[in-house]
């Protein structure tokens, strides 16, 4: 089985590591089932967050006795040290924990730091002192904030999308954090959806050996693919080599990553959230994302003049406007019931 060590931490899991954010479109039941059924075939990292509704409370309920033998990883997106003590309470409680491994700051920017107004960096090192958490990593979609959190030397993991559609700087970024020995932790590796090759993804994530994958699970078969490849890596053959090729002509213009660099709209649209909504809403609760608050934040593109601002300012160079045109289109066929979800 393929393992990875993750950088200055010397925690070590099996390749496939389980990110627990689709777990809850399904009901409690099913879920402890394929999170026990992960555990029982080698799985031993789980992320999840405070933000990600009752995920915590599964991954207690399925995994709380075995507690001494998983990796627990959560996040906190609290803006100061009152609610970062709230966040953490709550998640240990959920998680039937006393400690977690790895506590991350979620998608912060700038990130958190001793001596900054926010008491956060400094929340989380009294925490450390105190056992609650073994160590202190970051989540970001913005490279420019990846890179300072990484040579900041302030964290020991961070979480960042990664997948055989990344860019050159975000490759660089996996070997910034290599040379800084901070595990790298690699967020949407299917791209949010995008990629449904499992094994050409597998393969890929393969040949970077400091970099774990956490794969979105939601149903049995798709743990079932993960673990079939866990059992028997694949190599980066010629066929898998042509169909990262194929994907990559194909997609790499369609991947949101939400990383907020296109933002203010003048129009007021939430380009980072409407542009990625057809992946989101196929991969999280989907009654938030029907809600009227949620149609009417989707309604906005209407009002796209296409100025071109957003395009110009994507560091993925994507053709942001016909992006969030493909998803309103999309979007306004799942609520009229046209599409399924």
């Amino acid at each position: 089985m393929d393992t990875v060590k993750l950088g200055r931490t010397g925690l070590t899991t099996a390749k496939t590591g389980f990110g627990a954010l689709p777990i809850q479109r399904v009901g409690m039941a099913e879920a402890e089932r394929i999170l026990r059924k992960a555990f029982d075939g080698g799985v031993n990292f789980f992320d999840t967050a405070r933000a990600y509704s009752d995920s915590e409370e599964k991954i207690g309920r399925a995994l709380g006795d075995a507690r001494g033998k998983i990796i627990l990883a959560t996040k906190t997106g609290a803006p100061n040290a009152e609610g970062f003590w709230s966040h953490l309470e709550t998640s240990l409680t959920l998680l039937k924990a006393d400690t977690v491994d790895i506590y991350q700051f979620h998608n912060i920017s700038p990130h958190p730091r001793p001596g900054d107004a926010s008491g956060l960096y400094e929340a989380a090192l009294e925490a450390k002192r105190q056992g609650k958490i073994r160590f202190i990593g970051i989540t970001a979609h913005r490279l420019q904030t990846a890179r300072d959190a990484v040579e900041s030397g302030l964290y020991d993991t961070l979480q960042f999308p990664f997948s055989y559609l990344s860019s050159e700087e975000e490759g660089a970024l996996v070997a910034l954090c290599r040379e800084k020995n901070v595990g790298f932790i690699a967020m949407k590796a299917l791209s949010g959806g995008l990629i449904i090759d499992a094994r050409a993804a597998y393969a890929f994530m393969a040949q970077h050996d400091n970099v774990l994958p956490i794969w979105g699970i939601q149903r049995e078969r798709e743990l079932d693919e993960f673990l079939a490849l866990q059992g028997n890596p694949p190599v980066p053959d010629d066929t898998v080599r042509e169909r990262i090729e194929a994907d990559c002509a194909a997609l790499s213009g369609a991947f949101c990553r939400g990383c907020g660099y296109c933002m203010p709209c003048p129009a007021e649209i939430l380009i980072h959230m409407c542009a990625r909504m057809s992946l989101l809403i196929r991969r999280s609760p989907s009654a938030q994302h029907l809600s009227e608050q949620s149609q009417a934040m989707m309604g906005r593109i209407r009002d796209c003049t296409r100025c071109g601002q957003c395009a110009a300012k994507c560091p993925y160079g994507l053709d942001t406007p016909n992006l969030l045109a493909k998803n309103y289109e999309d979007y306004q066929a799942i609520v009229s019931g046209k599409v399924t979800i």
